[in-house]
């Protein structure tokens, strides 16, 4: 502890401080008469520095236990230790004015000069850690969030709370660096296991709202992490708002397509939200039974959404008209035939029960479902008004989809996380690309995958 801080402390003070030395000694003569190198030794001494000092904003971090993080991590862990340094230099600028400029420990014919370059370098110096670090680290972390990111930039100005802010941020950004060194260190133990490789391939089928994109990954960084375990992955290619009918359709001819392609026998479908639905119909109601072997649902409204019930009491010529925009928006984003208006009405529990009773479940198909819950409104801004609606009629929920409607097959268990946030219905798909303290989303799938695998499938 006492190395890892002196060692923050020289990054942090040396310069700045090395050039108050340097223009107090220029005013020295006896120094010059004494020491006839004395200029040549100072000048290599200031750029020594300097090159240190370039490096110190420039470079990534060394990761001092040896894994293999990756870049980004180590930038970030730079920007961690540049806002420390920075902290350091304000410090130690603070002792400097105190001790030689207050106290009047300086000739008076240098403290002028030195009060004004002691001011100049100490601000500048200070202001190029501090900015380089937050940079690093807002641009780097996934743990800091839209709202943290934020509040930084906005805090950043006032003093003394600024300092608390970055203290705090400095704290997130060290525990998202050992979460992401354990993960590397257990990769590297699993980099010949591939316990994703499952028997049959993964096609992942997204819900309502979304396509598969190729740039923009509905699944965040999970297919990855998939991939890298050694899992064969594909996506059902189903529209964003067609209904469930329409999507099935969809999902039956991409089931039949990775058939032809791969000559696998069957494959196991992983969906979330209303793909757990369009997945069901296409087993149960267009013969896809005989080709999937198993179907995993995440997030699903298996019984409905009590909040969808709310939206449906709105005036029917008003609810009609929000659904034409969005009809006409995603005509222009590729689907061929989206149905806001009855899309959404299939989630109510009305429509739910009905569908329910009429796509009984393959007895050739291992059914199994998932979920999670947010802790409190809070949790996920967007869904903060629908997690206050549900919850007094159905209980925990995930912001959408309440915990009993979920549950469907099998049901494996509750997704949360020891903290308050828990997980909300977007953060189980890794929608924001963070990463939440006490919650692992792409091992989460990966141990899915794997419990699969362990079954036969």
């Amino acid at each position: 502890m006492i190395r890892k801080w002196l060692r923050r402390c020289w990054l942090g003070v040396s310069l700045p401080c090395t050039l108050n030395l340097l223009l107090c000694m220029s005013q020295m003569e006896y120094l010059w008469k004494k020491i006839p190198a004395a200029g040549f030794l100072l000048s290599a001494v200031v750029v020594v520095l300097a090159v240190q000092y370039v490096c110190l904003l420039t470079m990534p971090a060394k990761d001092r236990r040896g894994s293999r993080t990756g870049l980004r991590v180590r930038m970030m862990l730079g920007g961690g230790r540049l806002v420390y340094c920075g902290l350091y230099t304000m410090a130690v600028q603070i002792w400097v004015f105190c001790r030689f400029y207050i106290s009047s420990a300086l000739p008076v014919s240098v403290g002028p000069v030195l009060l004004t370059v002691n001011a100049v370098l100490a601000c500048a110096g200070c202001f190029l850690l501090l900015a380089d670090g937050v940079l690093r680290m807002i641009c780097t972390s996934r743990r800091l969030g839209i709202v943290r990111r934020a509040v930084m930039v906005f805090i950043m100005w006032i003093p003394v709370v600024n300092v608390v802010v970055l203290l705090y941020a400095c704290r997130l950004i060290r525990e998202e660096y050992d979460f992401e060194w354990e993960k590397a260190k257990l990769r590297e133990l699993r980099v010949d296991s591939e316990i994703c490789r499952t028997r049959y391939p993964l096609v992942m089928v997204h819900g309502i709202g979304f396509r598969d994109l190729r740039y923009f990954n509905y699944w965040g960084r999970i297919p990855g992490e998939l991939k890298r375990n050694g899992a064969t992955v594909y996506y059902g290619n189903q529209e964003a708002l067609g209904t469930i009918v329409y999507n099935a359709e969809d999902i039956r001819k991409r089931i039949l397509q990775i058939r032809e392609e791969t000559g696998c026998e069957k494959v196991n479908v992983i969906a979330h939200s209303k793909g757990g639905l369009d997945a069901r119909y296409a087993i149960s109601k267009l013969g896809m039974a005989p080709y999937v072997a198993s179907l995993t649902t995440m997030n699903t409204p298996h019984r409905g959404c009590r909040f969808v019930d709310y939206a449906c009491g709105l005036p029917d010529g008003l609810y009609r008209l929000v659904a034409c925009y969005f009809d006409r928006t995603f005509s222009r984003l590729g689907d061929r035939n989206p149905d806001f208006y009855t899309a959404t009405h299939q989630f109510s529990t009305r429509e739910s029960e009905r569908f329910n009773q009429q796509v009984p479940d393959a007895l050739e198909v291992y059914y199994q479902s998932y979920t999670s819950k947010m802790k409190h409104p809070w949790s996920h801004l967007l869904l903060c008004i629908p997690y206050c609606m549900i919850r007094p009629l159905e209980g925990d929920n995930d912001g959408l989809v309440s915990v009993n409607s979920a549950k469907w097959g099998e049901f494996q268990g509750i997704f949360s996380n020891v903290h308050t946030r828990g997980i909300s219905h977007g953060d189980i798909i890794d929608l924001k690309r963070e990463d939440y303290k006490g919650f692992d989303v792409t091992e989460t799938y990966v141990q899915i995958v794997s419990r699969l695998r362990e079954k036969g499938f």
